[in-house]
């Protein structure tokens, strides 16, 4: 059974946790890892790229010359494609570049990205991190006293508003709810830092 530190505030320990070990302990899977992360990267492009092709090009209602005896190749429009302003061959079409995956893929996906925090130490667990005010200065310090670097990403299971307004400004720190945990925002935080209640409902729904 893995095990991890619960702290306050200003760092302290508080009491120890055990983690599941079904679900932050497991060998990661990285075929499936991967799937998950185009799946949410390709749901944001636009897939609006859009190329004329020969029918939709203005232009070339007639033959640009006779069939035979000028010498040169037949030809039935100057917007065939090998002319210039011609219709483009193959070109980008509007599409939707999403595609589905099975909901024991996405679970795995997400056990994996959780395990791999846990296992490179970058995983804390706070008692509670609703702040009284809001203050962008409270979340500098929650970061000093943690002694992080880099990104970090706080997971809450309650409101915590305060948490969400104060770290609207600062470029490494972002805050969502427990029930938005996805796989692209774990694996581009450099730490992840859950409340009690998050990480007692992420076993609840994975388990």
């Amino acid at each position: 059974m893995k095990k991890t530190n619960v702290i306050n505030l200003k760092g302290e320990n508080v009491k120890e946790l055990k983690l599941n070990e079904a679900i932050f302990g497991i060998e990661p899977n990285d075929v499936v890892l991967k799937k998950a992360l185009r799946l949410q990267l390709d749901a944001t492009r636009q897939g609006t790229a859009k190329t004329k092709n020969r029918r939709e090009v203005s232009g070339g209602g007639r033959k640009p010359y006779r069939q035979k005896g000028t010498g040169n190749a037949r030809q039935g429009s100057i917007r065939a494609t090998q002319y210039r302003h011609g219709g483009i061959v193959f070109g980008p079409q509007p599409r939707d570049y999403g595609f589905k995956t099975n909901k024991k893929e996405r679970g795995l996906a997400l056990k994996s990205a959780l395990s791999y925090k846990v296992s490179d130490g970058e995983l804390i667990v706070i008692d509670n991190i609703d702040f009284k005010d809001i203050k962008t200065k409270n979340v500098k310090e929650l970061i000093t006293n943690l002694k992080l670097e880099g990104k970090v990403l706080f997971v809450t299971k309650g409101e915590a508003e305060n948490l969400y307004m104060a770290t609207r400004n600062l470029g490494y720190a972002d805050a969502i709810m427990a029930e938005d945990l996805n796989v692209l925002d774990i694996v581009n935080s450099d730490t992840i830092v859950f409340d009690l209640e998050a990480i007692q409902y992420v076993e609840e729904v994975l388990n």
